[in-house]
């Protein structure tokens, strides 16, 4: 079973949980034959292993759109060298194990999870599937199919096309302009060589990450770690690109659609990783989106579900989106609102509360091995360093409301807006203007 991970929503960036360390032996790393591995002790006697393959979308061209999710998906769907699809996976449900692989904007993963008495057993299972699938011809097509299916589901989405038409409006020429899952056309041109081919080329030693969470003797591990890893080809050298987003001038590009109401989004800049004003950013955001919120919806009803987010990642940028009957009175409201705020920043107490508010969470969705593994792969790739997960709580402490507030003002600024719906209803004028327009006096219905 796959999972896509596209990374357009606010990542709450990775915490474990600080009551979960009375029980949790203390994190460490090794390198193990050139690829770093990362263990947190888990306190419990589930094991889960996740193989991060580094890149993403900088690994294949628009072209091939889809195949790194097809790879990871036929990992498990395909069969292996050994066993045929169905002969795996009665093997995986005699111990309740479970492995899949997800794709994102940055990274791949592989990922095992099963009890600690099953790790013997389930550990040669995870080991062939990640080293000799056998990308079956006829199973792949299979999974290929459901891809396109998938697709073409997702496609009749009006929230899922407006924010595929905002990235590659954003990122026009660039990787992150294109979705890990692919689009129909590209999806239906690869084969299972193609795959298979593509595969090998990115499980290297050189884009492998290695994250353990569970109580396993160490000697014992790394025993195993060494004998799987002597298979993987060293590859070479490989370095992930980080860049920023940020628009020169206000923009809008319109598309006609016959949705029930019409879409907006707009794309507008983030602070790098590791960044002095990132973890600020993360704050003013989420205080941002509930001000959105309130405004858009409750104060004006122009819409049910205005939504404001910071996608986290290599290349992090800001989301702004609405379905509304009424885009001229919108994009009004919205950048009055941005220019308040700009004007008279946020307040000590919403900086105290927010605080509060995302720690609570982070720590509420960090409660598995699994979710932990997550969180530890995702700081190692984008900050390159995974001891973010265990420090993030202290490093949010220190942000003050200056911090916050030069923060919100230097990347709030040009947005590239997209629009899908009546083009009839809206005044593109308004959105690229550089001065934020009038409220206009007419109330329309919502």
């Amino acid at each position: 079973m796959k999972k896509i991970l596209i990374l357009t929503a606010v990542f709450l960036a990775g915490i474990i949980p600080l009551g979960m360390h009375a029980q949790m032996g203390e994190a460490y790393e090794m390198n193990i034959n050139g690829v770093k591995v990362i263990v947190q002790p888990s306190g419990n006697d589930i094991v889960v292993i996740q193989t991060v393959i580094k890149g993403g979308v900088q690994n294949y061209t628009a072209a091939r759109a889809g195949i790194e999710d097809l790879a990871m998906t036929a990992l498990t769907e395909c069969g292996t060298t050994k066993d045929n699809k169905n002969s795996f996976q009665d093997k995986l449900d005699k111990y309740s194990a479970q492995m899949d692989g997800s794709t994102g904007m940055d990274y791949a993963s592989f990922t095992m999870n099963c009890i600690k008495s099953d790790f013997e057993a389930v550990w040669p299972l995870y080991t062939d599937a990640l080293l000799s699938p056998k990308f079956d011809t006829k199973e792949f097509d299979r999974i290929k199919n459901d891809a396109v299916n998938s697709i073409r589901a997702n496609e009749s989405s009006p929230d899922n096309s407006i924010d595929k038409m905002a990235r590659k409006t954003a990122f026009a020429g660039k990787p992150y302009a294109t979705d890990p899952e692919g689009t129909v056309e590209t999806v239906n041109k690869l084969t299972a060589a193609d795959t298979k081919k593509y595969y090998q080329s990115v499980c290297t030693r050189s884009r492998m990450v290695i994250v353990e969470v569970a109580d396993l003797p160490k000697a014992d591990l790394e025993a195993k770690l060494k004998a799987m890893l002597a298979k993987v080809p060293a590859g070479t050298p490989f370095k992930q690109i980080r860049s920023t987003y940020k628009p020169a001038a206000n923009t809008f590009k319109p598309a006609a659609r016959e949705n029930a109401t019409n879409y907006i989004q707009g794309i507008t800049g983030g602070p790098l990783p590791g960044t002095k004003d990132y973890n600020a950013f993360v704050l003013a955001m989420r205080i941002f989106s509930s001000k959105h919120f309130l405004e858009i919806r409750t104060n004006n009803g122009l819409s049910y579900a205005p939504g404001t987010w910071f996608a986290q990642g290599l290349t992090p940028y800001s989301n702004i989106s609405v379905s509304t009957t009424d885009p001229d009175k919108y994009v009004a409201v919205a950048r009055q609102l941005i220019d308040q705020i700009k004007k008279d920043g946020f307040t000590a107490e919403e900086l105290k509360n927010i605080k509060t508010q995302y720690l609570s969470a982070v720590y509420y969705r960090q409660e598995t091995n699994e979710a932990q593994a997550g969180s530890l792969a995702f700081n190692e790739v984008t900050f390159n360093n995974w001891k973010r997960a265990n420090t993030i709580k202290d490093e949010m402490k220190v942000v003050t409301l200056a911090d916050m507030n030069n923060a919100f003002r230097k990347y709030i600024t040009n947005i590239t807006w997209t629009y899908q719906g009546d083009t009839k209803k809206v005044t593109p004028q308004l959105f690229t203007q550089p001065e934020t327009p009038k409220v206009p006096e007419e109330k329309k219905a919502f």
